[in-house]
């Protein structure tokens, strides 16, 4: 991870929240990135520890975040990330579904129960996703 971390410009974190993942953008990982990587988060507000998003910012192991979720949603009137121009935000829309590329998906999938074969893309709950 450290080698890798060391070679790119730019992490865009689209991992699901397990117990694993929680708090995975920490100051450890940020630590280890090119100076002034930039953090995209459009998975969970969870996998970001926010105290640390600044401290990385300050120290400049990130020069910015663009955020499209938070911790606690709504994020806050008094949250700092308000008022630090170095973090971009959008509203929790990253991921909208599209019509065209899901509905062939789900008639697979009822032609699958209909004849008694496996379900693609299933929650496996014991994995978290």
């Amino acid at each position: 991870m450290h080698e890798f971390l060391k070679t790119v410009n730019v992490i865009v974190c689209l991992l699901p929240l397990t117990p694993d993942t929680e708090g995975i953008l920490n100051i450890e990982l940020f630590k280890l990135c090119k100076k002034g990587t930039f953090l995209i988060n459009v998975a969970r507000g969870k996998h970001l520890v926010e105290e640390d998003l600044i401290l990385a910012l300050d120290k400049g192991f990130l020069s910015g975040a663009l955020l499209d979720v938070f911790r606690t949603e709504p994020l806050p009137k008094e949250h700092p990330f308000w008022e630090d121009e170095r973090i971009l935000f959008t509203p929790h829309i990253a991921s909208v579904t599209n019509p065209s590329a899901a509905a062939p998906q789900v008639v697979d999938n009822i032609r699958r129960i209909q004849t008694n074969q496996p379900l693609n893309n299933l929650v496996i709950r014991k994995r978290g996703y």
